[in-house]
């Protein structure tokens, strides 16, 4: 008894094995290519659970998510203008057909993003080469990205597999054109700063030339008109002075002489040399004789 529950147990268990390797299981996320004896037979898109023939057949399985290839080192390429820029990319990428993806590149994911690689390069030349360093960098870069993407979708379906997109990462300018641009930029710069100082010196020089003229101007207007303000005064005081001497000669030859004594006694220092009977001292006599 002991013998043949031993035996069941065996065969039992080969029964198990037998019945797990003869089953296999897809879901959403795969597809799966049965080979047998080293040919494809079948192949599974679908999730689900799936039969096949122990030993004699055996499944490979390939992802069925968008896949991303992104570019290690950003490549170099050359404009319309015969100038390079650095180029950063991705592709987004998938298999359609995993059979014609098994045959093309054995199923290796590395060897088909290098299929990949080459096929969006050679489509990035041609478009580079036929516009501007602005164009690719701002104007056109939505329309450049689906045209590389639409040609690189032409190669890959002939390896059973879809792009879905390319983007451009950046796109610069090598360091050295970087650093010459930025040279003359400055040098530029420079440029027009001095020719803004030059032309801000030459408006200042014109305008303080300008003032210094006003300035003479105004002050030659108002020293004629003060000359013609004194003239005045001085016609109007001689017209004074001489209707006031007609009036009466002797007051007027008296207010002469008081004029004239303030001004000589008007500092202690002064000495004057006279002879007693000048004309000056006339009436300082006159008041001397009076009192006496």
């Amino acid at each position: 008894m002991g013998k043949f529950s031993s035996t069941l147990s065996g065969i039992l268990t080969i029964l198990i094995i037998a019945a797990s390797s003869a089953i296999y299981i897809v879901d959403e996320r795969e597809q799966a290519i049965l080979f047998q004896l080293g040919e494809v037979v079948d192949v599974k898109t679908s999730p689900g659970l799936y039969f096949k023939i122990p030993i004699a057949q055996n499944v490979r399985y390939f992802d069925s998510r968008i896949l991303t290839m992104d570019t290690e080192e950003p490549e170099r390429f050359i404009t319309s203008e015969k100038k390079n820029v650095l180029v950063d990319l991705f592709v987004k990428w998938r298999i359609i057909d995993v059979k014609q993806y098994y045959i093309s590149v054995r199923g290796d994911e590395a060897l088909a993003q290098t299929r990949l690689a080459q096929t969006v390069n050679s489509s990035m030349r041609d478009e580079f080469g036929n516009r501007t360093v602005h164009d690719v960098v701002s104007g056109e870069r939505d329309k450049i990205m689906e045209i590389m993407r639409q040609k690189a979708n032409i190669d890959a379906k002939n390896i059973g597999v879809e792009v879905v997109d390319v983007r451009l990462k950046r796109v610069d300018l090598p360091q050295e054109v970087s650093d010459s641009v930025y040279r003359r930029m400055e040098a530029e710069r420079k440029r027009v700063a001095n020719e803004l100082r030059s032309t801000g010196s030459a408006e200042a020089e014109k305008i303080r030339a300008d003032a210094d003229r006003q300035r003479e101007v105004i002050l030659a207007e108002a020293y004629r008109e003060a000359q013609k303000i004194m003239g005045d005064g001085d016609s109007q005081a001689a017209a004074i002075y001489a209707n006031a001497f007609q009036k009466n000669p002797e007051f007027y030859s008296f207010y002469r002489s008081i004029e004239a004594y303030k001004q000589a006694f008007k500092n202690k220092t002064d000495i004057l040399v006279l002879e007693p009977s000048s004309d000056f001292f006339k009436y300082i006599k006159g008041a001397a004789e009076g009192k006496k």
